[in-house]
């Protein structure tokens, strides 16, 4: 059991007199929570109406006994009678709003450089899922034929999509940035029937013939090669006619949607109808989704909720596997040429479009929102974009993950205006509030098995455990993952607990503070310490470009190291003097205070799609 040696607590209206690393022993009329190592030392109780955060001391909510418990097989999934299918809202946006621009497609230039764009309206997209829908039927891919779709974002992408989704069969969709070898055997492990795919999609069955012998029915999208089965011009069928959609249940598999990986073994989670169907509600109601929205969504699978939610796609020209080398000329183009309302980006598109717009001075008068996910978003980044919108516009950065998602949500204003200033003191990431119908808790850190939710599991206010959550949009399983289903779930009668992984805090004011990977803690014979914490303060030297926390050695006893990449490749930077430095603010905090080894790296190893999730295992075999 980890020992805390000091508690910590900011209040609103202290923080202007009080230094952040200032100890406090004995509890002050404004704390509101006082952390404690073990859930049989119960929090202080504080009146209702006050107001400040209180956080947890780093070197780290201690390490609690991991519990010996295997728990029996599981199997999620509770029986509905009611119907659902995500094409319903397709449908139901065409008879809405049948002439809106539902896609819209960047076909070509002009000779002065001009974007031509070709577009399908809700009326259109709805009769060409209705036409390949029909094809599909026609060539054996029917309810519940589990599809690889390997499509560029096109119109044909979301016609194939929404076709799939009304015959009732379950798209396969994996991400391509995750690397071929890697994909290649999400793929297989799928168990697909049918796979359809662009030319050089085709390939890999040439490649890797072992992996796809379960697939009985191809399908090329543009021209056949050498091989054999079917093309999408020849399953389309015409003239048009209604297609009676599939009459999925609430509980049927929709799609499977493979995990990145980045932080361990890809795995496949199940979607079912219901799930898409409380998305598009909740994300909806959020953000106040108008009737008139443009969205310009730089991640595909995030586009397909576009028309379900009678929002016009625009579809970027960019590689969306690669969003940090992304042209934010062409980003910018898009936004003003089609009046985009609302834009999706990742932390590092974000971060290349608002370096460029600011130092051009650009802006973008017409977005009403952006949405960024998919890693942490700094406070810089987001100040730094906010600089290209209007005032009333604001950047939302949601929490979640591919198997529950959306789940927490906070704005640019509270971030800039109340959450920074302790992200950059060691307090961790404000990633919101739950979202509404989310159900989220901090539990006690076990790397074990949890086979039954308890009461008893849940932390107080101000405490460092692993984030947990409920809901309609948290999926119940991986697909044919057993041993991964009793890692990440815990039942709890017929719902489900997903674990994200993830170790955060909860404050007085129900936010949730992000505090790091589970897997990427350090633990040491003084504590625990944990990464985001412990990198915001080094973070905040002028020459660090980002940090890495990683422990050398075996838990409990783990060495922790800081691996430090500087800004323009250390060029014309004093190492010694900044290590130095460093040593010195680390001596500062009670969190980074056991940290005395400061290694240089010429750069990160990241991940290819946001370039910002550091592989902390690679760097911890570098730095031993």
């Amino acid at each position: 059991m980890d020992n805390i040696k000091q508690n910590r607590h900011i209040d609103d209206a202290e923080e202007k007199d009080q230094p952040a690393e200032e100890e406090t022993r004995e509890p002050v009329e404004e704390t509101i929570f006082e952390p404690h190592p073990s859930e049989d030392s119960p929090a202080e109780e504080s009146a209702p109406d006050e107001t400040p955060i209180s956080a947890p001391f780093s070197p780290g909510a201690p390490e609690p006994e991991t519990a010996d418990t295997h728990p029996p097989k599981f199997t999620a999934g509770a029986s509905s009678s009611r119907v659902v299918n995500i094409a319903f809202r397709l449908r139901e946006m065409a008879e809405r709003q049948p002439h809106k621009r539902a896609v819209v497609y960047p076909a070509g230039w002009d000779e002065n450089g001009r974007v031509a764009y070709t577009h399908l309206t809700f009326l259109q997209l709805d009769r060409e899922s209705d036409c390949l829908a029909h094809g599909l039927e026609s060539i054996g891919i029917k309810q519940g034929a589990r599809t690889i779709l390997m499509v560029n974002p096109s119109l044909e992408f979301f016609a194939l999509t929404f076709a799939l989704f009304k015959v009732g069969a379950v798209p396969v969709i994996v991400d391509p940035g995750m690397g071929l070898k890697r994909m290649v055997q999400c793929l297989k492990e799928s168990m697909p029937e049918a796979f359809i795919g662009i030319p050089k999609a085709h390939l890999l069955k040439w490649i890797y013939a072992g992996y796809f012998r379960t697939v009985r029915t191809w399908v090329t999208v543009g021209r056949r090669w050498m091989w054999g089965g079917y093309t999408l011009d020849r399953i389309h069928k015409t003239p048009w006619k209604p297609y009676p959609l599939a009459e999925t249940r609430e509980d049927e598999t929709a799609a499977i949607l493979f995990t990145t990986g980045s932080t361990g073994p890809a795995k496949g989670a199940v979607y079912t109808h219901g799930i898409f169907d409380a998305q598009v509600r909740i994300i909806g109601e959020y953000f106040g989704i108008g009737p008139d929205e443009v969205d310009l969504p730089t991640f595909p699978l995030f586009s397909l909720f576009d028309p379900a939610l009678g929002m016009t796609a625009v579809i970027p020209d960019m590689d969306p596997t690669r969003p940090a080398d992304v042209n934010p000329e062409r980003i910018i183009e898009a936004v003003l040429d089609q009046g985009v309302t609302n834009m999706f980006a990742s932390p590092a598109l974000l971060n290349r479009v608002g370096e460029y717009g600011a130092t051009e001075e650009i802006r973008l008068p017409s977005l009403r929102r952006v949405v960024s996910a998919g890693a942490p978003v700094m406070p810089d980044n987001i100040d730094q974009f906010s600089q290209l919108l209007k005032e009333d516009a604001e950047i939302f950065t949601p929490y979640g993950a591919t198997e529950a998602m959306p789940v927490l949500c906070i704005g640019s204003k509270e971030i800039l205006g109340e959450t920074r200033k302790f992200s950059e003191r060691g307090y961790g990431m404000c990633v919101g509030r739950p979202v509404a119908g989310i159900d989220v808790r901090i539990i006690r850190i076990t790397d074990d098995p949890i086979d039954e939710w308890s009461e008893d599991l849940a932390l107080a206010n101000g405490e460092i455990g692993e984030i947990v959550v409920k809901g309609d949009v948290v999926t119940r399983q991986y697909f044919e993952r057993q041993e991964a289903d009793a890692l990440a779930k815990i039942p709890e009668g017929a719902s489900v607990w997903h674990r994200m992984g993830d170790l955060g805090w909860r404050d007085n004011k129900e936010r949730i503070w992000f505090c790091g990977r589970k897997s990427h803690r350090v633990i040491t014979e003084s504590g625990s310490l944990f990464t985001v914490p412990c990198e915001s303060i080094f973070n905040r030297h002028p020459a660090v470009f980002r940090s890495a926390l990683v422990g050398i050695g075996q838990p409990p006893k783990q060495k922790p190291v800081i691996c430090i990449e500087l800004k323009n490749g250390g060029q014309g930077i004093d190492r010694e003097a900044v290590k130095h430095e460093l040593l010195n603010t680390a001596s500062k905090h009670p969190m980074t205070e056991d940290i005395k080894t400061i290694l240089f790296h010429k750069k990160f190893p990241v991940d290819v799609r946001h370039n910002s999730k550091i592989f902390r295992e690679q760097l911890a075999r570098w730095a031993q």
